[in-house]
């Protein structure tokens, strides 16, 4: 039966050939961390990881099976699942930012819908794949600025480049499951939708956290666009976690956990902006140093934005483990770690710390 227990969860996965897209961004070099952690045979592709990022920063290409390539690029994906014939795919490549989705339209649409494609048409052509979990974003939802979670059922849709090309993405999905995967014997796939990760070793650009970070370690004022915008706070370990137990889940059980899943934290850690930058400060102990100040943007970007995640906790048994100010601490205890091994080490330990708690 699949749980978050740590010994549970290495005894599934020890040995699984696990196929990663996009291991060299963010929630991808963690997910990768931790199928090593857990005993995985681990095989990722993507583009190349920037020099200060988390894939770096662990060493993680000696460690698996690494492939730089874009996952546009149809035949380069068909030839990396045929050298590394995955069972189980959790497909996390994407262009992933709002901001630069405004800037780079057409990049963000073709990688995004394309690409994800692409790693579906490979895994309907690869016969050893048991299972595929597809992961988007909760920005596929088309945000009307309700006050209530949005549930699995609710309409897709997107004002910016980037929410359109993730409800795309699970339009093309849908399609997948209900044309090529329905009746396919050994084989079950769905789609996860989490965002408003934070944790250590996000350097992305145009990101708060990795963005006040650096400020912080400047010395220079914190801009913010929209300090009472609200979002849904959560560790990176929380939803990376849901897409284990989806992905031990499908591998298991089948067909019945197709679908689409919600992963988000908890009511509590709906904060906005201005509240996590302040926390963030107070964590660090710099509190009055930076200054916070409003900058207005021309481009949209919703205000409020949550999840209902009932359909995870009932059917998965997946609940969220970390509280806000959790979340806050590991994340600034990461960042804080004077180098490389340090920050291996805290790794380690966060993952240990979230994994058995959750058992």
């Amino acid at each position: 039966m699949a749980t978050l227990n740590i010994e549970n969860m290495k005894n599934f996965f020890t040995g699984k050939k696990i196929l990663v897209t996009g291991h060299t961004g963010f929630k991808g070099g963690w997910l990768s961390k931790i199928l090593i952690e857990l005993g995985a045979e681990v095989t990722g592709l993507s583009l190349p990881p920037r020099e200060d990022s988390f894939f770096k920063s662990m060493n993680l290409k000696d460690q698996i099976h690494h492939f730089e390539d874009d996952i546009r690029d149809f035949r380069a994906v068909q030839s990396v699942f045929d050298q590394s014939e995955p069972e189980i795919v959790f497909h996390l490549a994407a262009q992933a930012l709002v901001q630069r989705s405004y800037h780079e339209p057409l990049e963000t649409l073709s990688t995004n819908i394309i690409g994800s494609s692409n790693i579906l048409e490979a895994t309907k052509r690869s016969a050893g794949v048991r299972a595929c979990v597809y992961i988007t974003s909760d920005k596929c939802y088309l945000n009307r600025e309700w006050v209530w979670g949005y549930r699995e059922t609710d309409q897709l849709g997107g004002h910016d480049p980037y929410s359109a090309s993730k409800a795309a993405a699970e339009l093309v999905f849908e399609s997948y499951l209900k044309s090529f995967f329905a009746e396919r014997e050994n084989f079950a796939c769905a789609s996860a939708r989490a965002g408003n990760v934070i944790g250590g070793g996000d350097w992305s650009d145009n990101r708060l956290v990795p963005d006040c970070v650096r400020s912080i370690n400047k010395g220079i004022t914190i801009e913010l666009k929209k300090p009472d915008a609200t979002r849904p706070w959560q560790h990176v370990l929380e939803p990376l976690s849901g897409y284990l137990l989806l992905g031990q889940k499908l591998f298991e059980d089948g067909k019945k956990f197709n679908g689409s899943w919600n992963f988000g934290p908890q009511a509590a850690n709906v904060k906005t902006v201005g509240e996590l930058v302040n926390a963030l400060l107070l964590e660090y102990g710099m509190d009055h140093r930076v200054e916070l100040k409003s900058e207005k943007d021309k481009f949209y970007e919703s205000n409020l934005l949550q999840l209902n995640c009932d359909k995870a906790n009932i059917l998965l048994g997946w609940t969220p483990r970390w509280d806000f100010q959790t979340c806050i601490k590991h994340t600034v205890d990461w960042y804080k770690a004077p180098d490389a091994e340090h920050r291996n080490i805290v790794t380690e330990n966060q993952i240990n710390s979230y994994f058995s708690e959750a058992g």
